[in-house]
């Protein structure tokens, strides 16, 4: 195949080829938001004869909160024994999720940009290269709707995990006692809001892409081939 490699740019000014380039840079933008994360929340403890302790939450990719350890080994707060604690919660399989199919399409644009800049006339010779990846395209579109769905409740519960009322029912020196407990600095997850962004963005790019995909296969040439031409329309002969 190699022997019949005809550099073209052309693809590129076409919507297939030019939404496939946008389809490359979304995908990056998105798994690099939720891929490279790493936050901290700063816990302050109001102690009852006027004494603060703080306390760190470190979290990071792929948000394992329940290995997240918020106090390691037995401590002494506000003259309190409290265990070691972790966070609560575990938003992996969401994230892994999310990011597997960002890299899976990331990889998927820059092969197909490579056969339509290179072998666009074998591609649009045969009949399986178009309806492969017109298949492809519309399993990925189905991916983007649930990875992107289940990472936006993955990081509605890291959220939940990690602010005041989340940190409050985790440690238990909180409940029950004349100790205040209240996230006073908290991580951006600015990054983390526009990767969900991009998830749904990447949704709507790939379908749109389906389309100009579908008009490739033989499929979109027989439906218009096989619509009678008003020319060829037979006449009714006067009575």
């Amino acid at each position: 195949m190699m022997t019949g490699f005809r550099l073209n740019m052309s693809p590129l000014k076409e919507p297939l080829g030019f939404v496939k380039l946008v389809e490359w840079l979304t995908a990056i933008f998105a798994f690099g938001s939720c891929g490279g994360y790493s936050g901290k929340n700063i816990i302050s403890l109001f102690c009852d004869d006027g004494r603060n302790e703080t306390l760190d939450a470190d979290f990071h990719y792929p948000f394992r909160l329940s290995q997240v350890p918020l106090i390691e080994g037995n401590a002494t707060l506000c003259n309190h024994s409290v265990p070691t604690t972790h966070l609560v919660g575990d938003s992996a399989s969401s994230a892994e999720f999310f990011v597997g199919v960002a890299v899976v399409c990331f990889l998927y644009s820059m092969v197909a940009l490579l056969v339509y800049l290179g072998y666009m006339h074998v591609y649009r010779d045969s009949d399986f290269g178009p309806i492969f990846d017109f298949v492809i395209t519309a399993v990925l579109v189905f991916l983007w709707l649930v990875c992107s769905s289940a990472w936006a409740k993955g990081l509605q519960n890291v959220k939940d995990a990690t602010d005041t009322g989340g940190i409050g029912d985790t440690l238990a020196l909180c409940k029950g006692s004349n100790v205040t407990c209240e996230v006073t600095e908290f991580a951006s997850m600015r990054t983390l809001n526009i990767s969900v962004v991009f998830g749904f963005l990447n949704m709507f790019v790939w379908a749109g892409n389906a389309w100009f995909v579908y008009k490739e296969t033989r499929w979109h040439a027989q439906k218009f081939s096989s619509q009678p031409s008003p020319a060829r329309q037979q006449v009714p002969a006067p009575i």
